[in-house]
């Protein structure tokens, strides 16, 4: 009796289920080695592809940004994050945050993780913290190769923009930082989503492609020009935003109209599933 009441008093919540064992567990994970393995391939991907291809540039009167993707290194990472951002960027955060919850129902490991004990909204709150945290690193992961190959194969210079002028290689990697930031912070709708369908199924492939799909559908929505003003309200409406801040000088209106409606749709998908899992009967 006496151990039993030595235990329970040094109970405590707070070091339960530590951050630093969630992202060992989720490092290790073969879907977490795949997800980065696709990222780190992608800028090889389209060296090969403007290798085969030639110049992109001068093939028509309009230059855009992917009309400068062999000017330098920092041309080519943005290029990089201009052709992920719309779909790609999306799948390692809805896998990570999708995958939090129902993968542990999954492999009937969440009651038992329960009956640790873990508080429910410790173990949500952990989980979220380290799914946000890869989902982060995986945005910084592809531009940082994207920038190392461009460099490698087009050399360290200014970042051109497409409209005239450059910016000079500090000012491009502190706007090519502040682009990674917004494309987060963009994202954090599909992690709330995914989160959320984490928390209602014990099938991860379902909670990843709920979130998948109805992000697709959001940029179907947006490319629905009769909707006028309404696609204001659609996270889908500013992936793009980022793009005025390598511009000689940016423009924040966008990215801040942005990122006030992915944080707020965040931020209810993110109460949602705490709602959800501290009422749910856990049973696998």
């Amino acid at each position: 009796m006496s151990t039993l009441t030595e235990v329970a008093s040094g109970y405590q919540a707070g070091r339960t289920l530590p951050l630093r064992v969630e992202l060992l567990r989720q490092l290790k994970r073969r879907r977490t080695l795949v997800m980065g393995a696709v990222l780190a391939v992608l800028p090889f991907v389209l060296l090969v592809a403007f290798a085969v291809g030639g110049d992109p540039g001068g093939r028509s009167n309009r230059v855009t940004l992917m009309d400068t993707a062999t000017a330098s290194g920092a041309n080519f990472a943005a290029v990089n994050l201009f052709v992920s951002a719309g779909f790609l960027l999306v799948i390692p955060v809805a896998l990570f945050c999708g995958d939090t919850v129902a993968s542990e129902a999954s492999w009937s490991s969440l009651r038992y993780l329960l009956a640790a004990p873990v508080p429910r909204a410790r173990l949500l709150w952990s989980k979220l913290v380290v799914a946000l945290g890869l989902s982060l690193a995986a945005m910084v992961l592809l531009p940082l190769v994207a920038l190392a190959a461009g460099t490698a194969a087009y050399g360290w210079g200014p970042l051109r923009i497409p409209t005239g002028g450059a910016l000079d290689t500090g000012t491009a990697a502190q706007r090519l930082l502040v682009a990674v930031a917004y494309l987060f912070v963009s994202q954090l709708v599909t992690a709330g989503l995914a989160f959320w369908l984490s928390t209602l199924t014990d099938a991860p492939l379902g909670a990843v492609g709920g979130a998948v799909g109805l992000t697709i559908v959001g940029n179907v929505l947006d490319a629905v020009t009769a909707l006028g003003h309404w696609r204001d309200f659609l996270p889908a409406h500013w992936q793009f935003a980022w793009v005025d801040a390598v511009q000689p000088t940016p423009e924040w209106s966008g990215m801040i109209q942005g990122a006030a409606v992915s944080v707020t749709y965040a931020l209810v998908l993110f109460a949602l599933a705490f709602r959800t899992f501290s009422r749910k009967d856990v049973v696998s």
